[in-house]
């Protein structure tokens, strides 16, 4: 799997047994290890049905920890720090409820997933607060990024399918 710089995918220790599961989905000192040193202040949950796309959606200034603990899901990062030689590049990675990886956005990417399981519960670590006038977002299938989505049909929200082109919003 090939991450553009500063993504980090995680895969925590999973035990599981005759009962079912226990993961320890998030501690300060193994993730500071991991380069993860963020205070994460606020915590989202959001559940999808198959075929869903949601994104690209960003806000300046805030990290994400993004998890999928129920469902499978096609997460996407999108660099938009315009110093970067990855700037416009994507990232796309399989984030599975059973093995209940995770992946680490820094700030200065766009953040999007499609949903390939017929549900799923997508979890979010932010490091601010969230900011409906800091919120921003482009299309998800915007031609300058080119993202190979699998999804063919998608179900979007009215936000996302009137969603501006990357090169207004950045």
């Amino acid at each position: 799997m090939q991450l553009l710089k500063d993504l980090i995918f995680v895969q925590p220790k999973v035990f599981k047994d005759e009962r079912g599961f226990f993961v320890e989905i998030y501690q300060k000192e193994r993730y500071q290890k991991l380069g993860i040193d963020v205070e994460f202040v606020q915590d989202n949950h959001s559940y999808s049905k198959k075929g869903v796309i949601r994104g690209m959606h960003f806000q300046r200034g805030q990290a994400k920890l993004v998890s999928c603990p129920k469902g499978r899901i096609f997460d996407v990062a999108v660099d938009l720090r315009e110093d970067s030689p990855d700037f416009g590049k994507w990232t796309g990675v399989i984030l599975d409820g059973e093995k209940q990886e995770q992946l680490y956005i820094p700030d200065g990417f766009a953040h999007g997933f499609a949903v390939l399981s017929e549900e799923a519960h997508v979890l979010y670590k932010l490091s601010s607060l969230y900011d409906k006038d800091c919120e921003n977002g482009f299309r998800f299938d915007d031609p300058q990024i080119n993202i190979k989505w699998p999804i063919l049909h998608p179900i979007l929200s009215m936000r996302d399918e009137k969603a501006l082109s990357f090169s207004e919003v950045v």
